[in-house]
């Protein structure tokens, strides 16, 4: 496995590790009638990140790749959005390490796009 295939391979990780923990820190709350839409919101826009990223990673043409990455980022910024409106919902839990890390995914698929737009 090369290099750029290996990073490939540790960001799409990062990304199913971050939609676990998505997943395991709001399973609690995914059955109150109150909660269940923005919860909802937030599982989709999480695990959809990893799922665009790896969709990406297979496309059929640089066409297909932009395309993918952008709607991944874009679904990075709603998960930013969701965390943050639930950190509001429950004040007393911790979800800065969840908000961070949908911080710095986003703006690593910001620099895939900056790098495409370079046309490195």
């Amino acid at each position: 496995m090369s290099i750029y295939q290996t990073k490939l391979r540790q960001l799409e990780q990062r990304m199913i590790d971050f939609s676990v923990a998505v997943i395991q820190t709001f399973d609690k709350y995914s059955n109150s009638p109150a909660h269940h839409s923005a919860v909802n919101q937030l599982l989709k826009s999480a695990t959809s990140i990893g799922a665009n990223y790896t969709e990406a990673n297979n496309a059929s043409s640089k066409a297909d790749f932009k395309n993918k990455i952008h709607i991944a980022k874009k679904e990075a910024a709603e998960t930013r959005y969701w965390l943050d409106v639930l950190a509001r919902v429950f004040p007393d839990e911790d979800f800065s390490h969840l908000q961070q890390e949908a911080l710095e995914l986003n703006l690593i698929l910001q620099k895939i796009i900056s790098t495409m737009k370079n046309g490195k």
